[in-house]
């Protein structure tokens, strides 16, 4: 099989992506600190798969120890660098330790990968990139405006750093992918989201709320200029986007030798409001969530969705789960946890 190298296996879209890996014939190798997953995920990474990982306790940003690991698994057909710091307002809070991890894991893997060339390289990006939109669906074309937060400009000057070293001559090979929003589980309820605290993202918290480990939720805003006055997001199944990571190697594969990087939204192409997604996780569950209306969150833009038609064309990959199907899972996966909120490694 063709060993893949995770950064940030352990975590919530990593565990999920080596789940698909492993489903599509690639041997995953996970590389993660744990410093913000739980070691135990990869237990049930090896439930559902049957197969035994291959796990570095390494931190990305340490070149000599990313370069034994690559030594110890040689030949490398591919990577997937996902270790990076991903609260938004975390980063507004400590921007040193967001530049730090987020563009120095990268650097240091590009290191690495200089002196150990793989045929590909696939990078978790954010449609954070792209600010504050001004049309609607974004799509790879958008303009890349100021992001909001420090968290989006680590992720842009990463993406700039890819395409730097591509135009320095290097063989560097990269798909870049842009995701919108991940919710949900794995419909098996044994993998799925384990937020540091309390929840910064919708699902966790709407999750929380209804199984009384939260008071309520609080829904920020509701007079944007959207449908029902409250957010619009494109809400992405965590399967689907593990999915996709298969598919930009697949593609890679595919295409002719010399160095490249290219750049794909990921996302369903359908906004969502905030009031929509509490109304589906109660129709599907049966669970009322209890919710008020607060003021508008700083930077909150007021609907965001992607453009995807790139993705299916190149890619050949859409999503195929939707919203319903995101919060049924994201419930299962949510009464597995017991009756108490997990804290993973240290607050951030």
């Amino acid at each position: 099989m063709k060993k893949v190298i995770v950064t940030g296996g352990a975590g919530y879209i990593g565990s999920h992506t080596c789940v698909a890996l492993v489903e599509a014939g690639y041997s995953p190798v996970v590389v993660d600190n744990f410093c913000a997953s739980d070691p135990g995920v990869l237990a049930r990474v090896r439930e559902l798969t049957g197969r035994e990982l291959s796990v570095h306790q390494v931190d990305c940003r340490d070149r000599a120890a990313l370069a034994r690991v690559f030594e110890a698994e040689a030949p490398v057909h591919g990577v997937i660098h996902f270790a990076a710091h991903k609260c938004v307002g975390v980063s507004v809070r400590e921007p040193r330790e967001y530049y730090d991890n987020n563009i120095g894991s990268l650097l240091a893997l590009l290191w690495v990968l200089e002196r150990s060339p793989v045929p590909g390289l696939v990078f978790s990006s954010s449609c954070t990139v792209y600010g504050q939109p001004e049309q609607l669906p974004v799509t790879e074309a958008s303009p890349i405006k100021r992001a909001e937060s420090p968290y989006g400009r680590t992720k842009q000057i990463c993406e700039s750093l890819l395409q730097d070293v591509v135009a320095s001559g290097s063989a560097l090979r990269a798909v870049t992918l842009r995701y919108f929003n991940p919710i949900g589980a794995h419909p098996s309820g044994r993998l799925g989201e384990l937020p540091l605290g309390t929840p910064q993202t919708l699902v966790p918290y709407i999750t929380q709320t209804a199984a009384g480990l939260r008071d309520e939720l609080v829904v920020f805003g509701n007079d944007y200029p959207t449908p029902d006055g409250t957010c619009v997001r494109d809400y992405l199944h965590v399967c689907d986007l593990a999915s996709a990571h298969v598919a930009a190697l697949e593609w890679l594969e595919r295409q002719a030798a010399g160095a490249l990087h290219e750049v794909f939204n990921v996302g369903t192409g359908r906004g969502v409001s905030v009031l929509e997604a509490i109304r589906a996780f109660e129709d599907v569950t049966g669970v009322r969530v209890r919710h008020r209306f607060g003021p508008r969150r700083s930077g909150d833009a007021a609907a965001v969705y992607a453009g995807v038609e790139k993705a299916q064309r190149e890619l050949g990959w859409r999503a195929c789960l939707g919203i319903r199907e995101a919060m049924r899972h994201a419930w299962i996966w949510q009464r597995g946890l017991g009756s108490e909120p997990r804290e993973i490694g240290r607050a951030r």
